[in-house]
């Protein structure tokens, strides 16, 4: 019998908190299209000022936020983006920068860091001088935290040297933010210097931030009036759009505070994880909010079978791969939810064991 429900799948399953609601029931509110919505320019506005940047556009989702960024700076069809081959623009954005955008993906191998090799990089960027067959090298993307790697951290100091790769080469450099917040408040740096090199950035606001839908595209006031362009053209211009933003600003107000209390019950479940027979984690790789925690083949029980075991205790999460499971804390975890997931998941490998005859 499911004793509670304890969601681990992702940080994007948070519920609305009561204020949220309030703020949402109260929002003053115009025609975002025709560029007049208070709420959604006040969030926009602070969103800015937080990054550094001149500007913001609030979109419906962070995939169309890098989807507008990455147009924006390979503005003709054909042109070339170096990113990680593990990126989330890469793996998880059903290949938008090439079905819509004609854009053409150039991937370096991520470093179980989440970085890319600075020469790697550069050696990926094409020569002008051969373009009658080469597309031409307009951006380099990086994630911040990266999610693939177990939610690690760029810092400010790799960040800036892959920005100026950049700007030697004339290129744009835009990071995907969507858990940036998570990223500053671990590293202990400001968000605004973890951004400083990029020319956009995307900031999630519906995951670690807990707000119910959207995020923020921040750069230049010209960036961001050819974005606002873009996000009509895919659908992403919306009328009364101050009802979200209000969500979003009471998340971006009050839970950015909340996020090292995140990491640290995240470290706790790492610690708890590896210290049950059959399961190893990476300790110091659980830098963020997310945890990876791989099966030992000897306990002879698939990713998807403990998944599905853990649901009958009211305990959701995903797999990552083959014996590989992620499972990622948000605010609405609280430490007693993280001591039953731990003790279920022990409870469900020692059932396995029994059912093997103690293997």
């Amino acid at each position: 019998m499911v004793m509670r429900k304890v969601d681990l799948r992702s940080d994007t399953v948070t519920k609305p908190t009561e204020a949220m609601r309030a703020a949402m029931a109260t929002a003053e509110v115009d025609d975002d299209v025709l560029g007049h919505d208070p709420t959604a320019r006040r969030l926009e506005k602070e969103i800015a000022k937080a990054m550094g940047k001149e500007a913001g556009l609030f979109v419906p989702s962070g995939t169309m936020g890098n989807l507008i960024s990455v147009l924006i700076h390979c503005d003709v069809r054909g042109s070339e983006v170096i990113l990680g081959d593990y990126c989330h623009i890469h793996i998880y954005e059903n290949g938008g920068i090439s079905t819509i955008g004609g854009v053409h993906p150039r991937t370096v191998k991520n470093n179980e860091d989440g970085t890319m090799d600075i020469d790697q990089i550069e050696a990926a960027i094409r020569d002008p001088n051969f373009e009658i067959c080469y597309p031409k090298t307009k951006l380099i993307c990086l994630e911040n935290s990266h999610a693939h790697s177990g939610g690690r951290c760029l810092s400010a100091e790799y960040t800036d040297r892959v920005g100026e790769l950049a700007k030697k080469y004339g290129l744009k450099l835009h990071i995907d933010g969507a858990r940036i917040f998570h990223a500053s408040v671990a590293l202990g740096v400001p968000v605004h210097r973890l951004v400083q090199a990029a020319d956009s950035v995307s900031v999630c606001l519906s995951k670690g931030l807990g707000a119910p839908v959207g995020s923020v595209i921040v750069g230049s006031e010209s960036f961001i009036a050819k974005a606002k362009i873009l996000r009509k053209t895919l659908g992403g211009g919306m009328r009364q759009v101050g009802v979200l933003c209000a969500a979003a600003l009471v998340a971006f107000q009050e839970n950015v505070g909340k996020l090292e209390e995140d990491h640290r019950k995240a470290k706790t479940l790492a610690e708890g994880l590896n210290k049950i027979k059959g399961l190893k984690v990476d300790i110091d790789s659980v830098e963020t909010n997310i945890v990876f925690f791989d099966i030992k083949k000897e306990t002879n029980i698939s990713e998807t079978k403990l998944c599905k075991i853990l649901e009958g205790y009211g305990i959701l999460a995903l797999p990552e791969g083959p014996f590989r499971m992620r499972l990622v804390l948000h605010h609405q975890i609280s430490e007693s939810d993280v001591q039953y997931s731990l003790s279920c998941i022990q409870q469900a490998l020692t059932g396995v064991r029994d059912e093997n005859g103690g293997i």
